[in-house]
């Protein structure tokens, strides 16, 4: 039962939808010229949550952006710990093309979660930021369900970071170096998984104007995305540009990318928007509970691939052992520590060891 638990709250956020679909509503922003139904309702399930209660105060790390004396550097980091709040997320991708022959558009998906987000660590020329998900939901009598808690991904900020390691495929990820002239100036955003084992790492510029901040990522690979790593097994990896704008209410990600196979042919191209909606008066208390309970165990973990990670100039993610996930893996030692199990710390070296194949050359 605990192992269903945790992989049921790993994927939640994919498989839920904010809004139910009836037969006469249609997808406004779609493929409007073809006729075909399929593609009139988004695909991300039909399950609903409570309302939520938005937050119409401006965000006050976009206050302190407005002010004309920050250097472009102070600006930087103020944008990036801008990300840190409590949200409402809506998440809305569509295929926008397809470039093979026969080409038919995947339906466009959407989905929803809550969560909160917080700096793990902060310092000069660094911040690390952890999203944590809470989720509450609706059923047909109108109650609502015991919250369920996510360790969700995280995101590191470095500032001119001098090399990142980059997704080529079949789960393997292999150092980059970056000059020093592609670096001046930059950030690299550096993303992982639930189980904090890599994701993607990018790097690009911020840019500031009188109202807005922006990141632009220079291109970036990565994994499919979990809302399609079980569907979908016409291309290999995610290849685009990813776009991170402060709001006075919160924050966006926009995507955009391609759907490319490993022998370097394009699928699609795909464009993808997550909106960070700052909310107040939520129920919290069950994701902050776990976290002070893990966060010993989630910084054991984070340093063992950090270390993994500095001395390997490949790696290899191994996704199952015996049906078994890394990440359900993890979740269980994480589990136990929580519930007094303080040894359990001592079993992240070799789940870890067992998951990966490293190369030093």
């Amino acid at each position: 039962m605990k192992k269903f638990k945790i992989i049921l709250f790993v994927f939640l956020p994919l498989f839920f939808s904010s809004d139910v679909f009836s037969e006469d509503q249609k997808y406004i922003f779609g493929w409007t010229q073809l006729d075909n139904n399929h593609l009139l309702f988004p695909r991300g399930g039909t399950s609903t949550g409570p309302d939520v209660e938005k937050d119409v105060n401006p965000n006050p790390y976009w206050l302190k952006l407005q002010n004309p004396i920050l250097s472009k550097f102070e600006k930087d980091r103020l944008a990036i710990l801008a990300m840190q709040g409590e949200y409402k997320v809506n998440f809305d991708f569509m295929e926008t093309m397809g470039f093979t022959k026969g080409y038919v558009p995947d339906k466009p998906y959407q989905s929803w979660g809550t969560e909160f987000i917080i700096v793990l660590k902060e310092e000069k020329d660094f911040i690390s930021l952890q999203h944590i998900m809470v989720m509450y939901f609706e059923d047909d009598l109108g109650g609502i369900s015991e919250p369920i808690v996510v360790k969700h991904w995280r995101q590191d900020w470095e500032y001119q970071n001098d090399r990142i390691n980059t997704f080529v495929g079949n789960n393997v990820w292999k150092e980059q170096i970056i000059s020093q002239k592609e670096r001046k100036g930059t950030w690299s955003q550096s993303v992982y998984q639930v189980d904090d084992s890599p994701r993607y790492q990018g790097f690009g510029k911020w840019k500031h104007f009188k109202n807005s901040s922006t990141w632009i990522s220079k291109d970036t690979i990565r994994p499919l995305p979990r809302r399609e790593a079980t569907i979908r097994d016409d291309y290999d990896i995610i290849q685009g540009i990813n776009i991170h704008s402060i709001t006075p209410n919160g924050w966006v990600h926009e995507q955009n990318n391609n759907k490319v196979k490993l022998d370097n042919t394009v699928l699609a191209k795909e464009i993808g928007l997550a909106r960070y909606q700052r909310i107040q008066n939520f129920n919290w208390d069950a994701g902050r509970l776990y976290w002070d309970k893990t966060k010993i165990f989630w910084k054991q973990v984070r340093e063992v691939w950090s270390k993994k990670l500095k001395n390997s100039k490949t790696i290899r993610v191994i996704d199952e052992i015996d049906n078994t996930p890394l990440f359900s893996r993890l979740f269980s030692l994480a589990d136990d520590f929580s519930n007094g199990k303080e040894n359990a710390i001592n079993g992240i070296d070799e789940i870890i060891n067992e998951h990966t194949i490293s190369n030093k050359n």
